[in-house]
């Protein structure tokens, strides 16, 4: 199998660093990885990395980015926009596209499957397949557990009591704030608060959808299932897969889920 390849594109508003894992043999399909939100992309990155070279190995080519703002990309988190985020994946579908003139498919993981969505509904280029790995469902609500985060953190410090509506109103007064390290500005947490998974999703496309679970026998959550019901009614074609794992994404020590990698992998080798 090649080996990857990080390599820096320079664009407008500085450069983006993009990593590409070129399958070994005759390339059947490229993929664009969507990553997540602030602390669990850097939790998620192993596992970015595992899913890449397996899907390399049986003939993707694989492509990560680093959004504006975020990793070794340009640009500090706090300039960070949603249309900024979705101008990079065009750039990286741009240059995936002249690798290879085949399919591709999206690959989104959390806050980053809804970039995907969002993404794809507006795209020039045709996406052929679109992969969701624990797709958050309301921005809204993803939003609001962020800002939590510095609720607890002033708990563990014992600073004043503060509300979640306290942190929302600051945030609108002062244009960011600090949450764990990352500085969320008021305008793309406005952008991700008015997404709704279930208000996304394209017609014509195959939706994989892959939930992680401590137990793949448990039904899903009635949540999820209305979010489902809902992709069905608009003509949204959506499989569900069910995966025995932990929250990689969010687990204190950096955590594999094997099952996740092989789903993913049978969904390219039907």
């Amino acid at each position: 199998m090649s080996a990857f390849r990080p390599f820096f594109l320079q664009i407008g508003s500085g450069r983006r660093l993009l990593t590409y894992h070129p399958c070994s043999e005759t390339c059947k399909g490229m993929v664009l990885y969507v990553p997540p939100f602030a602390e669990e992309m850097n939790k998620s990155r192993r596992m970015a990395a595992l899913q890449a070279r397996n899907l390399a190995k049986i003939g993707y080519s694989v492509l990560q980015v680093d959004l504006y703002g975020c990793g070794d990309s340009s640009g500090d988190f706090k300039d960070a926009r949603w249309e900024i985020w979705k101008d990079d994946l065009r750039l990286a579908l741009a240059w995936l596209k002249t690798q290879h003139d085949l399919p591709v498919t999206l690959l989104g993981l959390r806050l980053g499957a809804l970039l995907a969505l969002d993404f794809a509904a507006d795209a020039d280029c045709a996406i052929d397949r679109i992969l969701l790995w624990q797709p958050v469902h309301s921005g809204e609500t993803y939003i609001a557990q962020f800002l939590r985060l510095r609720l607890a953190n002033a708990m563990i410090a014992g600073r004043e009591k503060v509300s979640l509506q306290d942190l929302k109103r600051e945030l609108a007064s002062n244009g960011t704030l600090e949450i764990a390290g990352y500085e969320l500005a008021h305008e793309l947490a406005e952008s991700i608060g008015r997404l709704k998974l279930g208000e996304l999703g394209k017609t014509g496309i195959p939706h994989h959808w892959f939930e992680t679970m401590p137990d793949a026998s448990l039904s899903l959550s009635p949540a999820s299932a209305r979010i489902l019901d809902a992709w069905i009614n608009r003509g949204i074609t959506a499989h569900v897969h069910k995966v025995q794992g932990e929250p990689f994404w969010s687990t204190q020590e950096i955590t594999d889920c094997p099952d996740l990698i092989t789903g993913t992998a049978q969904i390219f080798s039907a």
